[in-house]
């Protein structure tokens, strides 16, 4: 466990930004990647590389616990949860959904996409009775889903199809979001598109943006929304990663049209966004594998906030803290305001 930094003891991982951080403390260190990341109980659990699930109790980092979903090596990138249960898919065929009981982490699975091109790339819970997750598609190239009700999960009939080379990123497992009314995917690759799903009769409707697109490695990688109308997409191209043009966009009207934001004026290439609760859109928290950064204007400029590489996804934990997580490591990030 690191020490925690302070702002009369300065670490080289923070920059001349550096009185916006109180602390920044490492909670685990362990041979693993993350991507994805749930609070419960004043916990933070996580799923990553080598079959790896497990907590760390945010009270007592000392207390903290690791499990292997399976005997295989298989690497997730997913999580989410109810009540009662989380669930967590792996990437790569065939694509088994697990799902570990909260009370004794006992898991199972429960359902299997066997389809050679099974990668899931996100997982997000609407409420605690109806999830969707997304993967790569099938040689149609319709986008192709599962959805989960009332405690079971099935395949997702749509007919949208995806342009040739559009795909996503399965970066934080934050290229999905919803509000009251609406559920958002976020593409890229090719193209780089917004597709909107509304709630109430799961109909489709699909908005270009003029995010950085055109390459198997550009578009959006990460979308995080206030409500129904204001929404923040990052991302980049992860082959350059100091590229900083067209790689953050804003949008006033639940997604149909974005603004690009700071062009030029921001760290590069980001995996994962997030709104502060309570905000209203205006701050926001943004990491990627060589920066962390923040926008207390509703994203329209960005300070880097450290310069602390190998964080892939973060979450708000309180209105001044931030759990980080990445290659090797979870992390806490007190903020002075």
């Amino acid at each position: 466990m690191k020490k925690t930094f302070t702002i009369l003891f300065l670490s080289l991982g923070l920059t001349a930004f550096s009185q916006q951080v109180e602390s920044l403390e490492t909670i685990l260190n362990d041979k693993i990647s993350i991507r994805a990341l749930e609070l419960y109980n004043n916990k933070v659990w996580y799923s990553g590389t080598d079959s790896k699930f497990g907590f760390v109790d945010l009270k007592d980092y000392k207390n903290q616990k690791q499990i292997k979903l399976s005997e295989e090596k298989l690497e997730f990138r997913t999580l989410g949860q109810d009540k009662i249960s989380f669930y967590a898919i792996n990437i790569v065929s065939p694509g088994r959904f697990f799902k570990i009981n909260k009370h004794d982490l006992k898991s199972e699975i429960v359902f299997t996409d066997t389809t050679k091109t099974a990668f899931y790339d996100a997982l997000h819970f609407v409420n605690d009775k109806l999830a969707y997750t997304f993967s790569d598609a099938d040689k149609d190239n319709i986008l192709k889903m599962a959805v989960y009700r009332n405690g079971k999960w099935s395949m997702f009939k749509n007919n949208l199809k995806l342009n040739e080379g559009e795909a996503a990123f399965a970066a934080s497992n934050t290229n999905i979001s919803s509000a009251k009314k609406y559920l958002w995917i976020a593409t890229g690759g090719k193209a780089s598109r917004i597709l909107r799903m509304t709630l109430k009769d799961e109909k489709f409707e699909v908005f270009n943006t003029p995010f950085v697109q055109g390459e198997s490695s550009q578009g959006m990688y990460s979308i995080d929304f206030y409500d129904d109308r204001f929404g923040i997409a990052a991302g980049g191209d992860y082959t350059k990663q100091d590229a900083n043009i067209n790689n953050i966009a804003t949008t006033n009207d639940g997604g149909e049209t974005w603004q690009i934001q700071a062009s030029g004026q921001n760290a590069g290439y980001t995996t994962c966004v997030k709104i502060k609760p309570g905000s209203k859109g205006k701050e926001i928290i943004a990491v990627g594998d060589q920066h962390i950064s923040y926008s207390s204007d509703f994203g329209k400029t960005w300070k880097k906030i450290s310069e602390e590489k190998g964080f892939f996804v973060c979450q708000w934990i309180d209105s001044n803290r931030v759990v980080l997580a990445g290659n090797s490591k979870i992390a806490v990030m007190k903020l002075k305001f």
